[in-house]
């Protein structure tokens, strides 16, 4: 609206526009009316589902924009809070904010939805990268969000070739097999039987929706609904087929929400545009994408076999229609050191840019088959990386996180995920390794120190230094601290280069020089000299110390 567009936020614009009330036991609806945004901040941490509704059917962002709360508000759509406009609880945001700057906020956060993790960001954009998919969303949006030149023969960055290719009254929606199998219960019974090596299946029936169905699919991949309002009772209709039961649950409330809403009984709306906008984390663990990827992982890994063990299970592995064994919908076998993990292509392409470029460009390939059985599937060879790391690599390629790791892995993993390009593997090993660090003596941490700066994991290396900072004087009676500084690049003597005003409380440090030294002394000047006044002195003092340390290091160094 032209009346929000000439209204700045600033800073202060975020204190309590009315008297805070704190709540430390309330709920996040409690929290969100009184604006305790510490109280908030609590529950968002601990995993509280940022767009539950409470016994009145209204959202914790209604309740912050109601009462005018822009630290609160700012806080629930930073932690992926529906807001946008065309959607039910969009819609009531909008009309219930207190001022206009609570709406000239949820204006700013329209146009950027929540993020989605690496995993349904990374198959969203496989499957939009589609063909005939992307031209059904450009004739939506009535412009292109992709890369990539369709009419011309060009393909989209994401894209990797369908599967399979459902047309509903003509019109088409691609896929993969893989995906919708590990979504729908229903989906993997007819991909096993009646659609077993079908690449084409049509349905003519009248009362089935191309535009439900095609937000089924996005949302299988993607873990977010996006529907509009008048398509959300066919919807209804095809997770109730596809068996998608605590989707279609939401959904059936939804339809309800939609028909009974106050907002209906005052003006004419125009249905066609308004939209229902439905994040995974609203459903069951279990039935979000993560979960159903696990399951899938764990039946290929069960149906993986080691070298030597190909008599008894040579059979299965052709058809896998014995007894006791599930089919996992593999389509590709990797080899790594003497074990055979059954993959699926779309996950690994989708994933790792090294596996796209693989898949995408060999057919019916076999690599290193010398003495194995006779399979039915491509095969792939992976040299200088054992079996344990690649299937932790694959754990994570699958599910977007590690259950647990073993340190002495870490520094293999770094490695693969460096070679493999999957650099967010990094992160999900480090969030795993952390507990662990904050056994570790301080040697150990120096030797994990290095090894994040080397494969630049920001998340330990920000650790470890922090750790330093605040017990700079332990280590420094350490022997292997002194022996690392040996080996660093020495601190700049530039005074020019240091960072001579504090950092504000839980800001990010500056790394531009990437510098362990120098990102030392500032977190130590952080910890040992606050005042402005006293920090180039203080860091002229770090330096010394840091010098004398050399100095007996080298000492050390020659006298063994």
């Amino acid at each position: 609206m032209s009346e929000l567009d000439d209204i700045d936020l600033y800073a202060e614009d975020f204190n309590q526009s009315l008297p805070l009330k704190k709540v430390p036991y309330g709920d996040v609806f409690e929290a969100s009316r009184a604006g305790d945004v510490d109280r908030l901040k609590y529950l968002l941490e601990t995993g509280v589902n940022v767009n539950a509704r409470d016994q009145w059917d209204s959202v914790a962002l209604y309740y912050a924009c109601l009462a005018g709360h822009l630290d609160a508000a700012r806080m629930l759509l930073e932690s992926g809070a529906i807001c946008s406009e065309h959607t039910f609880d969009g819609d009531r945001c909008h009309y219930a904010a207190l001022n206009l700057k609570v709406r000239k906020l949820l204006k700013a956060f329209e146009a950027r939805p929540p993020p989605l993790g690496p995993l349904a960001a990374a198959l969203r954009e496989t499957f939009l990268a589609c063909h005939a998919n992307k031209g059904y969303l450009e004739q939506l949006d009535g412009q292109s969000q992709f890369t990539g030149n369709s009419s011309n023969g060009g393909t989209s960055p994401g894209y990797f070739h369908p599967d399979v290719v459902f047309y509903i009254h003509g019109r088409p929606i691609e896929a993969h097999r893989v995906v919708l199998s590990a979504r729908s219960p229903y989906l993997k019974k007819k991909f096993e039987t009646d659609w077993r090596g079908r690449k084409e299946i049509r349905f003519s029936r009248e009362k089935l929706s191309y535009p439900a169905l095609y937000s089924l699919f996005h949302f299988f991949y993607s873990d977010r609904l996006e529907i509009a309002v008048d398509d959300m009772k066919d919807l209804v209709r095809i997770c109730k087929v596809c068996k998608c039961d605590s989707l279609q649950k939401v959904i059936e409330k939804e339809v309800v929400h939609q028909t009974y809403a106050d907002y209906k009984s005052l003006q004419e709306i125009d249905n066609t545009q308004r939209r229902y906008i439905l994040q995974g984390s609203s459903l069951p663990e279990d039935d979000r994408l993560p979960a159903a990827l696990s399951r899938l992982l764990q039946i290929s890994l069960d149906n993986s076999i080691k070298e030597g063990n190909y008599d008894d299970v040579v059979r299965r592995i052709g058809s896998l229609k014995v007894s006791g064994f599930e089919d996992d919908l593999a389509d590709v076998s990797i080899k790594v050191d003497d074990k055979i993990f059954r993959c699926h292509q779309v996950i690994l392409a989708s994933r790792s840019e090294y596996f796209k470029t693989r898949l995408s460009r060999m057919e019916d390939f076999l690599e290193g088959r010398d003495g194995l059985p006779d399979f039915s599937l491509p095969l792939l060879e992976e040299r200088d990386l054992s079996m344990e790391a690649f299937e932790k690599m694959i754990e994570y390629m699958y599910t977007d996180g590690l259950k647990d790791i073993d340190p002495d892995q870490a520094e293999e993993i770094f490695d693969a995920a460096s070679r493999y390009l999957l650099f967010p593997l990094k992160r999900a090993v480090a969030d795993a390794l952390l507990p662990h660090l904050e056994m570790v003596p301080p040697a150990e941490l120096c030797h994990w120190l290095m090894l994040s700066d080397m494969y630049g994991v920001l998340k330990i290396r920000e650790y470890c230094l922090d750790v330093i900072a605040c017990n700079f004087e332990t280590f420094a009676d350490t022997r292997e601290f002194r022996a690392m500084l040996l080996t660093l690049p020495p601190p700049s003597g530039d005074s020019s280069l240091r960072t001579t005003v504090p950092n504000a409380p839980g800001a990010e440090m500056k790394m531009t020089e990437e510098n362990i030294l120098d990102d030392l002394r500032e977190k130590w000047l952080e910890v040992e000299a606050g005042e402005l006044d006293t920090r180039d002195e203080s860091a002229l003092i770090f330096d010394k110390r840091l010098e004398m340390l050399m100095m007996v290091a080298e000492q050390e160094q020659s006298a063994e």
